[in-house]
């Protein structure tokens, strides 16, 4: 059985499964990697943007979008507003379902964590220093490059687009990742955030609602600005 929204989902259950679970790794104690770092969670990111493209891809959606901001660059460069919901529904289930897994995974850690920072920091992202305007800025200007690379991307005829996304994921993470923890996706957010709130964990804490439109909002103006710029070249 494949199709778009499929596709979508299970691509994006694969991305943070792996992307969450290396900061769960990280974070959680009593693992074989506490404390190794952001190099390690960089990384393992990025590789789980090229993994997740390559299964979504494989269950029957060829954008392998994985990220609202994609689909809403794509629509916004069209004009098609069609698949909105079957790319952006998938992502979000994908993205809770992805947590389920990371949440039974390392269940045993989450039981001795006591530090409720850093059991939220394996579900949602938390900025360094809260400054809404500029971690909404933060956001939306990573967003806004990563939508302006993938359009020069699709310029070059090759068979590495998935490994080029992650390199660029890469990038992102070490480079612009320091303010917000880099979401630069809604759905990567919201459906771990959501299994924060829902899920029964000790010393979890709140999930910061107050906080949670930053990361959907400030990705998606991000799409939007870097969805016109590429515009101004074609």
């Amino acid at each position: 059985m494949s199709s778009i929204f499929i596709g979508e989902l299970a691509g994006t259950a694969s991305l943070i499964y792996l992307g969450n679970g290396v900061v769960a790794n990280v974070l959680l104690k009593g693992t074989k990697g506490h404390q190794t770092g952001l190099l390690a969670i960089a990384a393992a990111w990025a590789f789980a943007v090229t993994i997740g493209i390559f299964i979504s891809t494989y269950f029957g959606s060829s954008g392998a979008h994985l990220n609202p901001i994609v689909t809403i660059a794509g629509c916004a460069k069209s004009g098609d507003w069609s698949l909105f919901t079957t790319y952006v529904g998938g992502q979000l289930l994908g993205a809770m379902l992805g947590q389920l897994l990371v949440w039974i995974h390392y269940h045993p850690h989450y039981q001795v964590t006591e530090d409720p920072g850093a059991i939220k920091a394996t579900f949602c992202t938390d900025p360094a220093i809260k400054s809404w305007p500029f971690n909404f800025i933060s956001e939306a200007f990573a967003s806004a490059l990563i939508i302006v690379a993938l359009g020069t991307f699709s310029t070059i005829e090759h068979g590495l687009g998935p490994f080029l996304v992650g390199i660029l994921v890469w990038a992102v993470g070490l480079a612009l990742g320091g303010t917000t923890g880099y979401a630069v996706n809604p759905a990567r957010d919201l459906g771990p955030r959501i299994m924060h709130f829902i899920l029964p964990i000790p010393h979890k804490g709140k999930s910061d609602w107050e906080y949670a439109w930053i990361p959907v909002l400030g990705p998606s103006a991000g799409a939007l600005i870097g969805a016109y710029l590429l515009t101004l070249n074609s």
